[in-house]
């Protein structure tokens, strides 16, 4: 069992940056894929960025425009989402999550383990 937890989030302002993190509880024997989703108010939870293990593939929503930037540092355990040019339409629970398949996947039902999430709130 992998058990994330993430870190970071906060209350900020439009056009402010944030860098959220999350940490897995131990490393394993697996490569695992890794993703950042986020749920606004009112609406299912959405695919935001997501990273193999070896860092060599990434995706991201098409809605963020280059905005924000997925890296992970394998030795800490940890992924890292940094978010530039915040917008108040960027608030939401935003969460991590990994698969042992080591794909990237967009859809949130498709990754084993997720952390409790960390809630970002962008005022305008």
């Amino acid at each position: 069992q992998v058990q994330l937890v993430e870190s970071g989030g906060g209350l900020v302002q439009t056009g402010d940056s944030l860098r959220l993190s999350c940490t897995a509880s131990r490393r394993t024997d697996r490569n695992y894929s890794m993703a950042w989703f986020r749920r606004a108010p009112g609406k299912q939870r959405e695919f935001v960025a997501g990273i193999t293990w070896s860092g060599s593939n990434t995706d991201y929503a098409d809605f963020l425009k280059g905005r924000f930037t997925i890296s992970r540092d394998n030795a800490k355990n940890t992924v890292y989402l940094q978010m530039n040019s915040l917008k108040p339409e960027d608030t939401a629970v935003y969460y991590c999550a990994a698969d042992p398949s080591d794909i990237l996947y967009i859809t949130p039902r498709l990754y084993d383990y997720w952390g409790q999430g960390t809630q970002v709130t962008v005022s305008s």
